[in-house]
């Protein structure tokens, strides 16, 4: 049980703190660096998805927890200037001393822009303040907060409410590390109980071909089969990458075919160094030849 929750916290640390450094990226790149670091965490979570064990559903788990960290990411980025603002602006009371809307350019939404003055008559520092609706005059006052340093639009302290934004960064991020949890859940708790139920079973087998000769007292060479073709789709791998499975659970089942039926399944059969164990692998050190 440790092994799995810990691998499970690894990757999802692992995926908060690339949400969190992408998005500090975003501020200062654009998508020619983006898109394939992007990619690379794609990748990675794919490796890092499947050694949680849940093989069959990891590129589908992989897809969703990108796509979420994309919009966590680009929820957080749209709040970027508004924390900012929060952090280093100044609320000051300003009079409206013009007011312009934006020229029309097709289907484009036209912004309502104001010229602000501060009550001893300096102009309130950076671009003109912007709303998408009519909501002020010429000659009416209004308290904004503004960046001192001119580089951020003024806005209302409504405006740079950031707390919406927040919230659903912090959702998606969530949902990014609750997909990490549910494929660790899947990857464990099924291969442990099929592993359990199946050396249960076995052991009275074992015991009844030792004493009788019989064979075929158990599943057939075909249940065997499809049983290892469940075993290698859901148990766990070990911190090494490979999967593991008692050969005695199968004996209608030579190695060579457990090899083919591995291969299938996109994955090799290790022929050295197994120590009692079936072991198989996306890449294994020495293959066990295809019957």
């Amino acid at each position: 049980m440790g092994h799995p929750v810990v691998l499970a916290f690894a990757v999802g640390g692992y995926v908060f703190a690339a949400i969190a450094g992408l998005f500090v990226l975003a501020g200062d790149f654009g998508p020619a660096l983006l898109v394939p670091l992007w990619i690379v965490h794609a990748v990675l979570l794919v490796l890092l998805i499947r050694r949680l064990g849940a093989r069959t559903s990891s590129t589908y788990t992989m897809l969703f927890i990108v796509g979420t960290s994309v919009m966590s990411v680009y929820v957080a980025d749209m709040a970027r200037d508004d924390l900012t603002l929060q952090q280093r602006g100044e609320r000051v009371t300003a009079t409206v001393v013009d007011k312009w809307r934006d020229a029309a350019q097709g289907r484009k939404a036209r912004d309502y822009n104001y010229t602000l003055e501060r009550e001893d008559g300096t102009k309130v520092p950076g671009p003109a303040m912007r709303t998408l609706t009519d909501l002020y005059d010429v000659g009416q006052r209004v308290t904004v907060i503004e960046d001192p340093q001119g580089e951020l639009r003024p806005k209302t302290p409504g405006q740079a409410d950031a707390t919406s934004e927040e919230l659903g960064s912090l959702g998606f991020a969530l949902a990014a590390i609750g997909a990490v949890a549910w494929t660790a859940w899947r990857g464990s708790d099924p291969a442990r109980q099929k592993a359990d139920e199946g050396a249960g079973h076995d052991t009275g087998n074992r015991a009844y071909r030792k004493f009788t000769g019989a064979r075929g007292s158990g599943p057939t060479q075909e249940e065997q089969e499809e049983q290892l073709r469940e075993a290698l789709r859901t148990y766990p791998a070990d911190r090494r990458g490979y999967i593991k499975v008692p050969p005695e659970q199968y004996p209608d089942v030579s190695q060579q075919r457990a090899a083919r039926i591995a291969w299938e399944l996109g994955l090799r059969a290790e022929a050295s160094g197994n120590r009692g164990s079936w072991r198989f692998a996306e890449k294994v050190v020495e293959e066990v030849p295809l019957d």
